[in-house]
């Protein structure tokens, strides 16, 4: 149930920036809570692993499955909502171009730029959840580190910077080059500058260190007055993941939700590509059997599983993925999230039309109730249902948007309103944004 007095709370630039993402075919995933209907039964068995299964050490990967339009990233988005809810840390990072898969080196760089932790928590409550990146999060830890030893009496700050190294190098997981690299930050942050040190210097050194979390280039010889030997590449990208979960754990994050959108656009790659692609989920998928406090989503479309170009056509992956989709009925715990098979039924796009009108009443500051009627949002969804696209949720979207937008504008719907001709006209609009996404891009 979509909370309404949470809708009508909404100021008319929140409603504004809900309404903008929409119509373009993007989620706002800030507001997803505020236009999230039906999916309880997987969303039931994904908090449960998220309570006792991940929370209490344990690691997995699923899969999401849907076509386009099926709502996919938005699936994921209330994922990564529930997940900083309940205080685990979260990266929702969207393979592309520039982020590859074949290159996980570059994930990972992405992965620590779009961290996400709760408001509040972990880190002395000076961080807010709009923040993102690992920068932020070290910045945080850093700030509450140095108010909490301004109030507390005890060993003396060299004493506790000794400590909290040992405590970090302890850590399952942890390796050394990532655990100097924290103790140094610390120092850098903490301690007094040393005799004839320049600030300008100190912030540059600082910098260097964020950089380097950050998995950007740094020079060997700007890194070896920390003790770090290592700057992230192909080989140690996984064990600078595996290192990031030790530190989140530590900082007291019930662990890492890792969503990983649009794998499908691996399908369109050359075979060297794909199979690179499809070698590091493999790796992942090993991985999460030694892996503590980690969930994996992939988002992939019904190709992926289906098609010859699919996993089936990487053997080593293929080897462990085969089983998924084999079963006629419905299994809420298997390795597949299987939103295709599980389409919104026709209350719940009601329902979801609705609150879209609410929403859209309060961004143009306009009543809508009596010009776009509850019957005309039926009528869209019989018109979906009988030309066999009711699980196309973003379609329906797409209607209640434009036809929201023309009546705000004056143009109220009649009885000659062509919902069928408007539904195909948004339906070419969703083939040709899908043609484009999935136009080969990875080249290298």
């Amino acid at each position: 149930m979509i909370p309404k007095e949470q809708i009508d709370a909404l100021k008319p630039f929140q409603a504004r920036a809900i309404i903008e993402e929409l119509r373009k075919g993007s989620v706002p995933m800030d507001y997803v809570s505020f236009f999230t209907v039906g999916r309880e039964n997987w969303l039931t068995f994904i908090e449960d692993d998220l309570d006792h299964y991940i929370a209490e050490g344990g690691a997995k990967v699923r899969f999401i499955n849907g076509d386009y339009g099926d709502g996919k990233t938005h699936f994921m988005s209330v994922i990564r909502h529930m997940a900083l809810e309940k205080g685990f840390a979260v990266s929702f990072v969207v393979l592309t171009r520039e982020v590859p898969m074949q290159k996980f080196e570059i994930v990972y760089r992405e992965i620590v730029k779009q961290l996400r932790v709760p408001a509040g928590s972990g880190t002395g409550g000076s961080l807010k959840v709009e923040e993102a990146g690992i920068r932020s999060l070290l910045n945080a830890w850093a700030d509450s580190l140095a108010l909490g030893m301004a109030l507390e009496e005890g060993p003396s700050l060299q004493e506790k910077l000794l400590l909290t190294g040992e405590e970090l190098r302890a850590l399952p997981g942890m390796e050394a080059n990532f655990a100097n690299g924290i103790m140094s930050l610390l120092e850098n942050r903490l301690t007094p500058p040393q005799e004839g040190e320049m600030e300008e210097e100190r912030l540059q050194k600082r910098e260097v260190l964020y950089q380097w979390f950050e998995g950007g280039k740094v020079a060997k010889k700007d890194l070896k007055p920390f003790q770090i030997f290592e700057s992230l590449n192909k080989t140690n990208s996984k064990r600078f993941l595996g290192s990031l979960m030790a530190f989140l754990k530590y900082l007291g994050y019930k662990g890492l939700i890792l969503l990983l959108d649009e794998l499908e656009t691996v399908v369109a790659q050359s075979t060297s590509v794909r199979n690179a692609a499809y070698e590091n989920v493999r790796l992942l998928i090993d991985n999460t059997e030694q892996a503590r406090h980690l969930h994996i989503f992939f988002s992939i479309i019904p190709d992926v599983i289906l098609s010859e170009k699919g996993f089936k056509s990487y053997d080593a992956l293929w080897s462990r993925v085969r089983s998924i989709g084999e079963s006629k009925r419905l299994n809420y715990r298997s390795i597949l999230i299987d939103l295709h098979k599980t389409p919104l039924e026709t209350s719940e796009l009601i329902e979801l039309g609705l609150a879209l009108r609410r929403i859209h009443e309060i961004s143009y500051r306009w009543e809508a109730k009596e010009i776009v009627k509850e019957n005309l949002i039926e009528q869209i969804c019989m018109h979906q249902k009988q030309m066999g696209l009711l699980s196309e949720v973003r379609l329906f979207i797409k209607q209640v948007i434009r036809i929201l937008d023309m009546a705000e504008q004056g143009e109220a719907p009649d009885e000659t309103l062509d919902l069928t001709e408007q539904i195909l006209t948004s339906r070419r609009e969703m083939e040709q944004e899908k043609m484009e996404q999935l136009q080969p891009r990875w080249d290298t």
